[in-house]
This record gives structure tokens, C-alpha cells and sequence, in this order.
């Protein structure tokens, strides 16, 4: 039986009717974080376009995973986290090779796209991949995903001074390995 999402309190009981197949409870978290869901992809990345297909993207993976959903954590966080995901992959699929000066404009990357492409190629990269699961966790959502500690806490299911110990250690052994 599905659920009024116009009853849902929470995200939580929202996501609840999505894992249940209630297309309504999707449509009302689509509404309820679009707006600050488009606002912060679109600090980085330029290109509207690839904006609006990475949150399409994002609330299919929200359809197709919310059974999967632990319960642990903040709905918004668990969300953000499949967005910067689904940004970080299509600007991977993007040619790596820059424009030539003459060719930049309003349509050309961001700072935060040339980063963001990267990290994943440099030395910052390789040294990101030696650190151990749960540091490189941290340093992701709070560093490339642009969380706070209490979100990265909230995704992550960790006490929120533990995000700041583990974020600390990582940053120490990135300095270490890229010195």
C-alpha cells in the first residue's frame, strides 16, 4: 500500500514509500532537495546541462537504491553523496584535455571540475589511494564532496569528533606522502 508523502514527516519515512515503489514519496523528495541538491552541484560545475542530468541520474540511483538505504545518517547526506558520485563520473567521461585559452568562456570548466579530474590522475591521487578506507572516507565527503563533519558524520555513521580525528590523520599522511 503506498504512502501520502503529504503525511511523510520525515526523509527517512519518505524514502521508506520510495523503497516500497511509492512514485509520489520519490516526487516529494524530489521537490523537498532539488533546489540545494542543483545549487551545490552547480558550484562545481559550470555546464547547467551536465548539472541537470547528474541530479536526474541522482534520483534514479534514489529510486533503484532505497531499499538499500541503512537508516544510518541523514537522508540529505545520503543524497549528496550519490550526487557529487554521479558529478565526479560524468566529468571523468569528459575529455581530460583542456581547451586552449582562446576557447574558455562561461561553458569552459571550473576550478573545481579541473580538480576534481585531477585527483584522480596526479600524484594527489595516487597518494589519496594509499591512505587507508576510512580515511580516504573522510577526506572524500568532507574534502571532494564539500561536507561538513556533522554531514560527513551523518553519511559516514561515525561520531562526528571521529570525523575530525580521522579528517586530521589523513591530512598529516597527505602532506607526509606528497612532500
Amino acid at each position: 500500500m503506498a504512502t501520502d508523502p503529504r503525511h511523510a514527516t520525515s526523509d527517512g519515512e519518505l524514502l521508506q514509500a520510495v523503497g516500497a515503489g511509492d512514485r509520489g514519496a520519490l516526487r516529494a523528495l524530489y521537490e523537498r532537495h532539488t533546489p540545494w541538491l542543483v545549487l551545490r552541484l552547480s558550484r562545481r560545475c559550470a555546464d547547467p546541462g551536465v548539472v541537470e542530468e547528474v541530479v536526474q541520474d541522482t534520483f534514479l540511483a534514489v529510486w533503484n537504491g532505497a531499499r538499500r538505504y541503512r537508516g544510518q545518517g541523514d537522508v540529505a547526506a545520503w543524497i549528496w553523496g550519490i550526487g557529487i558520485r554521479r558529478l565526479i563520473d560524468r566529468l571523468r567521461k569528459r575529455s581530460p584535455a583542456p581547451a586552449p585559452v582562446e576557447e574558455w568562456g562561461p561553458a569552459s570548466r571550473s576550478a573545481e571540475e579541473e580538480v576534481l579530474l585531477g585527483v584522480e590522475y596526479g600524484n594527489l591521487g595516487a597518494a589519496l589511494n594509499r591512505l587507508s578506507p576510512e580515511l580516504r572516507a573522510v577526506m572524500q565527503a568532507t574534502v571532494l564532496d564539500g561536507l561538513t563533519t556533522r554531514e560527513a558524520a551523518r553519511l559516514l555513521g561515525i561520531p562526528q569528533g571521529t570525523v575530525k580525528t580521522r579528517l586530521m590523520r589523513a591530512r598529516a599522511e597527505l602532506r607526509e606522502a606528497l612532500a
